[in-house]
């Protein structure tokens, strides 16, 4: 029972973000397409929750679903107009961007196809200690992600001050 349970919320979650990231791509309205980009990212945290993966799935919303579509509004909202719509398409572009899909989607399909994929019938998931994962993003070791962590910072510093710049010419 169980599992079936977990099979029909992966396809509700799954059919949800094929629906809404197309949705983000084809909306003429940027706001709009912020808002559906939300949505996908809250159902990308449905996967991870699960999956059991809590840890990931709160700094997907908090991240993610929180600041990064935060910010794209705030950015969109100050250097837009208030009926701002996206360009029309011209055919060439349309036709490179159709064959560019196609192809990633043949090559998608094609690894999916020939890979032999592991089954997970057995594995329990591993509920890893708060500790190891601070020690993780805030070290400068080898494999710490403090120098990541700060060039991401520093690169959102830098939009909101050319976003506000932005708005004090107007």
């Amino acid at each position: 029972m169980g599992e079936t349970l977990e099979t029909v919320v992966f396809l509700v979650l799954s059919v949800f973000i094929a629906v809404f990231s197309v949705m983000t791509v084809t909306t003429k309205r940027i706001v709009r397409s912020a808002t559906y980009l939300l949505f996908v990212l809250f159902a990308t945290a449905g996967f991870y929750f699960l999956l059991g993966y809590t840890f990931l799935g709160s700094v997907q919303i908090m991240v993610y679903a929180g600041g990064i579509v935060v910010l794209y509004v705030f950015s969109i909202l100050l250097t837009s107009g208030e009926n701002d719509y996206a360009e029309k398409l011209k055919r060439s572009r349309f036709f490179a961007g159709l064959l560019a899909s196609i192809a990633g989607a043949a090559v998608v399909l094609f690894i999916t196809l020939k890979h032999k994929f592991l089954t997970t019938t057995n594995i329990e998931p591993v509920e890893v200690n708060m500790k190891i994962i601070g020690h993780a993003l805030l070290s400068g070791d080898k494999y710490g992600y403090i120098v990541p962590f700060e060039a991401i910072s520093i690169l959102l510093l830098a939009c909101i001050i050319g976003g506000l710049l932005i708005a004090r010419k107007r």
